[in-house]
């Protein structure tokens, strides 16, 4: 069973960051992003977290700041909301008298980079701890930070130029993402240059009535959205926005249905 989440260009200064990148409006709003949430059990349960992103015209492709994926990158680094970023929160159950309320409520934050950073960061209320960066997210033991694992599986691209991934065993999880070489005088399809794949996954604890737990926040509402920094201009994506954007209000978070 798998969430899917389409989601959607703030529209807030649209105008502005058409003319900015030399496209139109609605170039903007043709860019395709698309999120799928799924449980795995390999051999324990893991929140498997897959963004696809695809753009319309080579202009944008162009101007596109993706980083290389690079293996030893892979690991703990704040501040990756200022470039490109795949992000997603979950949250516990808001009661009826707090759910117009950020105030209250913890919940968990996830970055990762392209390039094979991430960080994970736990707010016990809305942008609460405010110090930055924020508060790193701790394991169980309360000592080691919390990681994410970085996905391969068939088809998966680690970079927009790739060649073919060989099969992999679906749902195989390695802290090591297998890196592809493009084949000596291969040119890459539009196809290839214009989609831009990265999957990641979080351990999870399988609670009762089949509730499940990341790092002891129970997960009732998810928000995965995206950042994508073309030159100096970032464009903001989420199923639901407020306005200006701001993915911590969680009155836009979706409910967690797996």
């Amino acid at each position: 069973m798998s969430q899917t989440f389409h989601l959607r260009l703030a529209t807030d200064t649209i105008v502005e960051d058409a003319k900015q990148l030399g496209v139109t409006v609605k170039e903007l709003n043709n860019i395709s992003v698309i999120v799928s949430a799924d449980i795995i059990n390999q051999p324990t349960l893991y929140l498997q977290l897959t963004y696809q992103i695809a753009l319309p015209t080579q202009s944008l492709i162009d101007q596109l700041n993706w980083p290389t994926w690079q293996s030893k990158q892979v690991g703990f680094a704040d501040y990756l909301w200022e470039a490109t970023c795949l992000e997603c929160f979950v949250a516990s159950h808001l009661s009826h008298k707090d759910a117009f309320d950020n105030s209250v409520a913890p919940y968990v934050e996830i970055n990762a980079s392209p390039d094979g950073r991430y960080a994970l960061y736990q707010f016990d209320s809305y942008r609460s701890p405010a110090t930055l960066p924020p508060t790193p997210l701790s394991q169980t033991d309360r000592q080691t930070r919390a990681c994410i694992d970085w996905q391969e599986s068939s088809g998966l691209s680690l970079t927009p130029t790739t060649a073919k991934m060989p099969t992999q065993e679906a749902g195989k999880l390695s802290h090591h993402p297998l890196i592809i070489s493009k084949p000596i005088h291969s040119e890459p399809s539009h196809s290839e240059r214009s989609h831009f794949k990265r999957s990641f996954s979080v351990p999870l604890t399988q609670l009762v009535n089949k509730q499940h737990s990341m790092y002891g926040t129970v997960i009732e509402h998810i928000h995965p959205c995206v950042i994508l920094l073309f030159g100096k201009t970032a464009l903001y994506f989420a199923a639901r926005h407020a306005s200006p954007p701001d993915f911590h209000n969680r009155q836009y978070w979706s409910k967690f249905e797996l």
